[in-house]
């Protein structure tokens, strides 16, 4: 028994469209929206009147994708605050190789996102930061050197 790839990574968010604005903004591009319910889905999360929006969003060169979505019904739970740092149990960020990191930050700071700590440099080979956007998503850049 293998797996075969990584499908996509899965965020529940309350603001659908600031967070598809904030991952566009970065660089990824919606692929679909669609609303989804039905008993299957209940089924599938274990829930009961399951209603959602989801949009989902693909990586430009096409292999990487993330679900956006966004639950009417039942009504969402937090399970840690929303400014959680790297050192809480779970899923921390997702992480993007980017051409600029200076230019990412900048035009995501503009946007309202917020750099976690700070950008750094791991020896010759990277610079790295954790930026927070909507939901408290934490989004980790890294632009690699040389």
């Amino acid at each position: 028994m293998s797996i075969q790839r990584m499908d996509h990574v899965g965020v529940v968010v309350d603001d659908l469209e600031a967070a598809k604005t904030f991952f566009v903004d970065l660089g990824m591009e919606l692929e679909g929206q669609a609303p989804v319910q039905g008993k299957w889905v209940d089924r599938v999360n274990g829930l009961d009147g399951v209603r959602v929006d989801i949009a989902m969003m693909r990586t430009p060169d096409g292999h990487g994708r993330l679900e956006l979505t966004k639950f009417h019904t039942p009504t969402v739970i937090s399970a840690e605050p929303a400014d959680a740092l790297g050192n809480t149990l779970g899923l921390r960020s997702i992480m993007f190789a980017v051409d600029d990191i200076d230019a990412t930050v900048a035009g995501l700071r503009a946007r309202g996102a917020e750099l976690v700590g700070e950008v750094a440099q791991y020896e010759d080979s990277y610079r790295l930061c954790y930026v927070r956007g909507p939901e408290g998503i934490i989004v980790a850049l890294a632009e690699k050197l040389g």
